[in-house]
């Protein structure tokens, strides 16, 4: 009996525990870092931007989460974000090249700068959706990659 009760005193304690509860029902923010691949100079920024909806993604600043740019100085970065809520989220990357914080395109509407999105879905006539993007930010740290690509 003795045994039964100091079982129940100890899962009675984890279960109250309240730095448990906290972390069971997904309350502490999480750290995001974006690594970005295949950059094709060191020209100007790479600009990174969250999205934590399909509203505005990925070129509309509707639905940003968080956005940031850095000078690039290899052709490899990475780009941090604190304090981002667990969820689903979809990021966009520009090599922003002429620094001027958006995507050129031509004439024709083809990308003018590198670009690339979280998860490295494939691009064929359009930007990809939010669904085809989208990854799940669930613990304190959580590293994604993305490959740039160019036209």
């Amino acid at each position: 009996m003795i045994n039964k009760l100091g079982l129940s005193l100890l899962l009675l304690a984890f279960i109250g525990n309240p730095a448990w509860t906290s972390t069971a029902s997904g309350v502490l923010p999480g750290k995001l870092t974006v690594a970005v691949d295949g950059l094709r100079n060191t020209q100007g920024l790479v600009c990174v931007t969250i999205f934590a909806n399909s509203k505005g993604f990925p070129n509309n600043n509707d639905g940003v989460v968080k956005s940031k740019c850095t000078k690039i100085s290899e052709t490899s970065s990475k780009i941090t974000f604190d304090n981002l809520q667990p969820g689903t989220y979809a990021v966009a990357v520009i090599h922003d090249q002429n620094q001027d914080q958006i995507l050129n395109v031509n004439y024709l509407g083809i990308p003018t700068e590198g670009f690339g999105f979280s998860r490295n879905p494939e691009v064929r006539t359009s930007a990809p959706k939010f669904k085809d993007a989208a990854f799940l930010l669930a613990g304190p740290n959580t590293v994604i990659q993305v490959q740039m690509k160019y036209f």
